[in-house]
Order: C-alpha cells, then structure tokens, then sequence
C-alpha cells in the first residue's frame, strides 16, 4: 500500500561515533530493543513482542556494506514513551542471517508489510526488493520475511518466485491477509505480470509458505507502471476471510478471498491508484477501501490535485454505489486543490482520538506551500457513525506550530504516513515519512494522537543518521515507505 509509482521512491544500546563506523562497514547499524515479556503480545506489528506497537521504515537509497542504493530497513520500537531513534533495529541484506547480499541499486525495503506469519505471537516484517537481480534475471525481484522475536527482528526467510521468467519486479506489492480463510496469515505479492500470488500460512522459518495459489488479475502484464502495483487486504463482505485488492493502470479489483483463491468482486474505480488503505470507518462490522488518486486526468476528474475515494463495504462485498470523495475542495478539508498537488499518494487508517471509529491520514507529497514546490502536507480526517467526513479535518506540515523542522522544496514530506497507537494511550499516533528531507537523507516525524485528535506537543523528528544510515555520498531517502502506510 503505497505510492511506489513516484518514487524518487536496555530498551537500546547507544553507540559511539567509532562503534557506528564499524558497524556500517560491515553492513548497517542494529541496536537491539531490551528483552521482552515472556508472552508476546500477537500484535501484527509488535516485532519484540512487548506489547507495544512498532514502526516499520524503508530506506531504500541506503548505502549497505559499501554497495550504493542496497537499501535497508529500520524499525523503532514502541514504549510507554512513544516512537524514539534511540530504541531501533536497522536492517540490510547485510545483516545476519538475513538472505542475500547487499548489492548496488537492489534497493532493499521498497515496499514493506508486517504480520505474524508464523503464529508466534510476534510480528514479522515483509520486505520487498523489487529491483534485485536474481541470477541472470535483471530485475526479477526478491521477497524476504524477516522474523519478530524477544529482541526484536533477527533473521530471515526468503519466498522464491514462482514464476521468474514470466513477470519481473516480484515484490513490488505486498498484503498479508487470511485470504483462504483457515486462520492463518497468508501472503499476497505482485510483480509486473497478471499473476498475483498468494503464499500460504503457516510459514516456518525454515521451508517458508505452507503453500501458494495463483490468481491472474484483471489487469495489464508488462514494463513498469503496469502489473500489480497495488495490493491491500480487508474483509469487505464480513465472511471471516479477507479479501484482496489489485491496484493497476487498468483500475482497481477486488478479489473475494476463498479457500481456492480469490474471485474478482468488483472494479473500485477506474484510473490508476497511488495508495489503499482500510478500515471500518463507520463500525457497522464491513471493512472499507480507500483508494488514493494522485496522479489525475486533469480533464475527468473531481479534483485536479488528487483525491481519496472511500468505498464502503457490505454484505455483498465493497459497494461502489456508496462511496464518498474527498480532496482539498471538500468542506471542512484545509488548504485548496491545485495541479500536481497529488493528494491521495499516501494513506493510513487508525482512531487518533479514541472514539472508537478509524481515522484517515491522507498525504500530499508535492503540495507547494509559498512559493516552495513540493513540501508536503498531511490531513487527517475523522471517521464516524455515518463514515468519513470532511468536517473537522487536521493539517499538518513542518511549519505547523510544533513540528520540528522547516519548510523547504522537494522535502516531500507526507511521502509515507501510518497510524498506529505507540504508547498504548488508546489513541493511534501519526507517523509521517519524507524520504526528500536534507537532500534525500530522509527523516521521520511522529505526533501523537489525543482525545482532540492529533497533537504537535511531544512531537518527535529524526533523521536517517539518527538510526545509523550515512549517506557515504548517496540519498538514502530514509521514510519513503512505510509498512502498514
């Protein structure tokens, strides 16, 4: 679920300036989280199993042992306290135990997905690499799993590709949803082909899927942008079993999960998407879809600058005869829609108030504020009884009061977004990624959520040398993606 047509793109051990050289010449750094509760919390997103939950970011442009653009990722760890630099693990194909090699131009963590795939209690982190050369196959496409425990992620598995010489990019896409309806937590990749692939759960450390299914979409195979771009998972028709959403140039699928594989649903709009997201906005027991259209047809469109439709599920399944739009011109939305501004190319859902209901945070990584092109911005808007609504809606870039930092151009900062409760307060905090911060070195911000919504007091900023990635003359672009964003 994200925008990866324009990319461009002791709780801790504190190491010392000579400690981090060492570590970033053999690979990346990894500072560790403290140990721990004996039972892990089964968190999807909990990869030390502390009960807290944990952020999962993407540089992509990282350099890993000496090889430009390898890519890495980093996750920081929950805490009473919230989202700190300090307590991270960085990961590269560098680090041990984790497969392959770091290479130039893999770019390792462009696309990321977490779940407990194994059923350990602890969340696993799925990380794709799209553009790595397997064997003679340029551009073929890797998929790793690497594994949560008691001090956080260690190790790795990868999933090989069924079918190398028929598609390239594999791990461009990823879901992790129960689409065949047995329990498990199962796995949905995409590459340039038709062909989307579902890895079956229980997956073990040592053999990986207990299985896979195949599905050809209802979408165009071949060169980049085509193939599926796309991939989000939701239980749309409240049946017990996930459903999975297709993103492409040729529109938007929704596939009925089954225990043979999925079925096509329906078409959610038309056009070519730049994120999902989903929830149940309005708690009537359906999930429903949120499909994000940055890039826009200036002469067919409700917004010119991008916009987000949501799609609300039923007992049938996602019901695109009730489906609301929303963008800068809707009531209650801060700011104005303008060309290229491509709100929607981001999207996150999670209740930052704690009223029960899923918010939305939408991102804007090319709105111009001033005279400045491509700053950034992020909305929040409120879930409730009767869905989303524009009413009330948050805005928040880095001349916010409270937001560190400055605005400056081709920051693209909303770039990457996610909600999630950090702390355990019962209210999800909005983390934000800008993977064009200080010349593509990337940072991440994270404000908390509030009974009033979102707050900028205790915001938290840090940058790609905060979590041990040096730029070694490269744009490590650290917050381009976000797992869960």
């Amino acid at each position: 679920m994200s925008r990866s047509h324009h990319k461009r793109s002791p709780r801790s051990v504190v190491l010392g300036a000579t400690a981090v050289a060492a570590a970033l010449a053999g690979g990346l750094l990894v500072t560790l989280p403290g140990a721990a509760s004996a039972a892990p919390s089964g968190l999807a997103d909990d990869f030390n199993g502390d009960g807290y939950r944990d952020l999962a970011t993407g540089a992509p442009g990282a350099v890993a042992n000496g090889k430009a653009k390898a890519g890495a990722v980093v996750v920081n760890y929950g805490s009473a306290s919230g989202i700190s630099a300090a307590r991270h693990t960085t990961t590269s194909q560098s680090s041990s135990g984790v497969p392959g090699t770091s290479e130039t131009s893999d770019r390792f963590g462009t696309e990321l997905a977490h779940g407990d795939l194994n059923r350990d209690g602890y969340g696993d982190l799925v990380v794709g690499t799209p553009l790595e050369d397997v064997g003679s196959d340029a551009d073929g496409g890797s998929v790793t799993i690497l594994w949560g425990g008691s001090s956080g992620l260690s190790g790795g598995t990868t999933i090989g590709d069924p079918n190398a010489s028929g598609h390239d990019l594999f791990g461009r896409s990823l879901a992790v949803g129960d689409f065949t309806g047995d329990g498990k937590a199962d796995l949905a990749v995409g590459s340039t082909g038709k062909d989307v692939w579902i890895f079956k759960g229980g997956f073990t450390k040592a053999g990986g899927a207990a299985g896979k299914l195949r599905f050809d979409a209802s979408i165009e195979s071949g060169a980049y942008p085509k193939g599926a771009v796309q991939l989000a998972a939701g239980d749309f028709d409240d049946d017990g079993t996930d459903d999975v959403v297709v993103g492409s140039s040729a529109g938007n699928f929704v596939y009925r999960g089954a225990s043979t594989g999925p079925t096509l649903q329906t078409e959610a709009g038309a056009g070519y998407a730049g994120a999902f997201t989903v929830a149940d906005f309005d708690r009537d027991g359906h999930d429903d879809l949120v499909v994000g259209t940055d890039f826009v047809d200036i002469l067919n469109t409700p917004a010119k600058g991008g916009y987000a439709t949501v799609f609300y599920g039923g007992t049938a399944g996602v019901d695109t005869t009730r489906s609301a739009v929303f963008s800068q011109d809707t009531a209650g939305v801060p700011g104005s829609d303008e060309s290229d501004d491509w709100f929607g190319g981001s999207l996150a859902a999670g209740d930052v108030n704690g009223d029960g209901y899923p918010d939305l945070a939408v991102g804007a990584d090319n709105e111009s504020i001033g005279s400045a092109a491509g700053v950034g911005n992020v909305w929040v808007l409120r879930g409730g009884a009767s869905g989303l609504k524009g009413t009330g809606a948050q805005s928040f870039n880095q001349g916010t009061a409270g937001v560190p930092g400055a605005n400056e151009p081709s920051d693209v900062f909303g770039g990457a977004v996610h909600l999630a409760d950090h702390n355990k307060d019962g209210r999800a905090d909005l983390s934000v990624g800008a993977g064009g911060e200080n010349s593509d070195d990337g940072a991440v911000w994270v404000l908390r959520g509030s009974t009033g919504g979102i707050t900028t007091t205790g915001a938290v900023s840090f940058g790609a040398a905060s979590v041990g990635i040096g730029r070694s003359g490269d744009d490590p672009m650290f917050g381009d993606i976000m797992s869960g964003s």
